[in-house]
């Protein structure tokens, strides 16, 4: 399949999950499901942006009491008087503005001016950064820790969510080991410890890591049992005799959404669906093709299980990036003043040139610029 067609499909087969409603704080990292709305002016009220004076009309003005934050702003000024207030007070009807202490020469029950202070100066008023009502954010809006506090300033008790989807990992291989420094034969696991940081990265919520045997027993009965709206099954993914990843999911019923996909690296990622509604991303088994996999099927997926469009590709112009005519291929790279440059050590089986890069290029086949997915901590 076509890499932007296997992108687009990976998308359109997830449905966005049932939302749940979550106060702001909890709520961070999930995406809206509903609008988020203004439940007040905000300010609700005119306040004071400084600890000083409100004043009304020309100086000297005569003091007039004193408002304090969450008490209520008293009488209403007339010209030529003053009342003390403290930062975020209400400001009395009528202010004009607010004279900071540091600008203020006080003489007794009077107090005059260092400089004018121009009227409507250090006063927030009502509803000056949103009117009650007023959308702040669309559905399909990611909960930010900015976000969430502004809902809370509006008002909002609870949020209408999608959560983060939970995401199983299942790691194949008799070579792999996790601890120390690998005997003869044996391989450092290099992907299990790159997934959990993907999928928190992507809008998901790790759901556990199980490694496994080349067994095609042992991977249908961890498939059967995994929890979760995605398992990932990194290896098993091509056609040799210890690829067992197609034969479990035919024999569970699954359906095979995609069943390899035409780039460099990582053509044999594959996406299925099992009965029970659960979506199966085959990674390879190679450190940077499963990264490229992951990128290509995972992220959509989770961005459609999140209610979330797919994420925007960047562009850059990359003339010493190479074409491979009918195939895409995914390279990493440094992208410096729009110009995307290719990093050493790109093999499928190294991460040392993803490691630094800032982005995979999506080079087609044809001419033009080039396509940019942007990595995590990538500065593009």
């Amino acid at each position: 399949m076509d890499w932007d067609e296997a992108r687009a499909l990976a998308h359109s087969v997830a449905e966005p999950l049932a939302p749940n409603r979550l106060d702001p704080a909890a709520a961070v990292g999930t995406t809206l499901a509903r609008p988020l709305l203004a439940l007040i002016d905000l300010p609700s009220f005119d306040r004071s942006a400084m600890d000083g004076y409100a004043v009304r009309g020309a100086p000297p003005w005569t003091i007039r009491g004193r408002v304090g934050a969450g008490q209520t702003a008293g009488p209403a000024l007339r010209p030529g008087e003053a009342r003390e207030v403290a930062t975020g007070a209400p400001v009395p009807e009528g202010t004009e503005g607010v004279l900071p202490y540091e600008q203020a020469r006080r003489y007794e029950q009077s107090v005059t001016a260092a400089a004018t202070a121009p009227p409507g100066r250090h006063v927030r008023r009502a509803g000056e950064e949103c009117r009650r009502g007023e959308q702040l954010a669309p559905v399909g809006t990611r909960v930010t820790p900015q976000l969430a506090a502004l809902a809370a300033a509006v008002g909002n008790d609870l949020l209408e969510v999608h959560p983060r989807p939970l995401v199983g990992a299942l790691l194949t291989g008799d070579e792999l080991c996790s601890r120390g420094l690998p005997g003869p034969g044996a391989v450092r696991d290099a992907i299990g410890p790159m997934l959990p940081g993907l999928i928190g990265w992507a809008g998901g919520q790790p759901a556990g890591l199980t490694r496994l045997p080349d067994s095609e027993r042992a991977l249908a009965v961890a498939l059967e049992a995994g929890s979760g709206q995605v398992l990932l099954v990194s290896g098993s993914s091509s056609a040799g005799p210890a690829d067992h990843l197609r034969p479990c999911l035919k024999r569970l019923g699954a359906e095979l959404l995609v069943d390899g996909v035409a780039c460099r690296p990582g053509h044999p990622q594959s996406l299925a669906r099992l009965p029970d509604g659960t979506l199966v991303v085959g990674l390879p088994g190679n450190p940077l093709a499963a990264l490229v996999a992951f990128l290509t099927l995972a992220v959509p997926v989770l961005a459609g299980l999140r209610g979330e469009a797919p994420p925007p590709l960047g562009t850059a112009h990359g003339p010493r990036l190479p074409r491979r005519p009918g195939v895409t291929t995914l390279i990493p790279v440094r992208v410096l003043a729009g110009v995307a440059e290719p990093v050493t050590h790109v093999g499928s089986a190294m991460l040392r040139g993803a490691a630094g890069a800032d982005a995979i290029a999506v080079v087609g086949p044809g001419e033009g610029p080039v396509r940019l997915i942007a990595l995590p901590g990538g500065g593009c």
